[in-house]
């Protein structure tokens, strides 16, 4: 590369370097910078110019703070990302399931780089990747892409589906799926897509079960309960994504669980005190047998109270599952 345009990339070097280098603790002077730039980039250059590229950066809007003194130096103040949104990504990166280990250490790498060189190598000594449960979907980073360009085209999708035989191979269901894509939503560590389509009515896929993905010609099918507001509603309602007949129960519950109800469903759910032990709530659930589950999982610490129809459903799974031990 000829020097003179060396020289036009000077500045961009420098602001590098202090991303990479600079620390409020680990201050980077000017003699440094000119040190980097004929070494690195043959670009020669006296301190002054520095100083003025440094000025030049600052008026851009970097926040380059200035250290005066004889230990003085630059360090970059505040960033895209703070060191601990940073971390909160990571832990999100690295704990999803539905995004492969190849796919999740790539994003990590790259939240590595918005930070120094030294917070970074902190924060890949903490990753923990190997050897947690992961998707083994390699294009779910696309699928995932392709849905999201189908809901502004407001757009139908095909795909092919797939579940997972005894062996670990993929065994695709026969049909090609078309849906009416409104949302995606991620629950127990997967990601699903919230849909319509004829053949299932209001329904959800998980994403990493999805191949071949193409946006077709035409338009959604009109779903006025995953529009808007209603979509968020719906993915409320639903427990791991399993969808049921949705009416309104009432649960009654040890106070020990008072933090589990608020976590499920929301500080603004109702909690009626009844006794000394127990409250009382009523929520809005599509009944499945997840959301059974979830309720018998409390043992004698939840109970349903009402529909009858529900708890009589409750009844008969403890029922199924007791007598496969006698």
């Amino acid at each position: 590369m000829p020097k003179s345009d060396n020289q036009k990339l000077k500045i961009l070097y420098i602001l590098d370097y202090l991303q990479r280098n600079s620390r409020e603790d680990k201050l980077v002077r000017a003699k440094e910078l000119t040190a980097m730039l004929e070494r690195d980039h043959n670009i020669s250059c006296e301190r002054k110019t520095i100083y003025s590229d440094i000025t030049a950066l600052q008026d851009y809007g970097v926040d380059i703070v200035s250290v005066p003194g004889k230990n003085g130096g630059y360090y970059i103040a505040s960033r895209n990302f703070e060191l601990p949104e940073l971390k909160l990504l990571i832990d999100a990166v690295q704990s999803s399931r539905y995004l492969t280990e190849k796919k999740s250490r790539e994003l990590i790498e790259k939240l590595c780089q918005q930070c120094n060189e030294h917070d970074a190598k902190l924060m890949r000594r903490n990753v923990l990747v190997s050897g947690r449960v992961k998707s083994m979907n390699e294009t779910i980073y696309y699928s995932v892409d392709a849905i999201q360009e189908a809901i502004s085209q407001n757009k139908q999708i095909s795909f092919q589906y797939f579940d997972w035989d005894l062996g670990g191979q993929r065994r695709y269901r026969e049909k090609e799926y078309l849906a009416s894509p409104y949302g995606l939503c991620q629950d127990n560590e997967n990601c699903y897509l919230l849909g319509y389509s004829l053949r299932h009515g209001i329904t959800s896929y998980r994403v990493d079960r999805m191949t071949n993905i193409r946006i077709c010609d035409a338009p959604r099918i009109p779903c006025q309960e995953l529009t808007g507001k209603a979509l968020v509603e719906h993915a409320n309602r639903l427990f791991q994504m399993f969808s049921g007949e949705t009416v309104d129960v009432k649960l009654r519950f040890h106070r020990s669980l008072i933090n589990v109800v608020i976590d499920r469903f929301g500080k603004d759910t109702i909690l009626i005190p009844d006794g000394d032990d127990h409250f009382n709530f009523t929520v809005n659930v599509a009944v499945s047998p997840m959301f059974l589950s979830w309720v018998i999982g409390f043992g004698n610490k939840a109970k349903i109270l009402y529909p009858q129809s529900v708890a009589e459903q409750c009844k008969t799974m403890c029922l199924e599952c007791l007598n496969q031990y006698d």
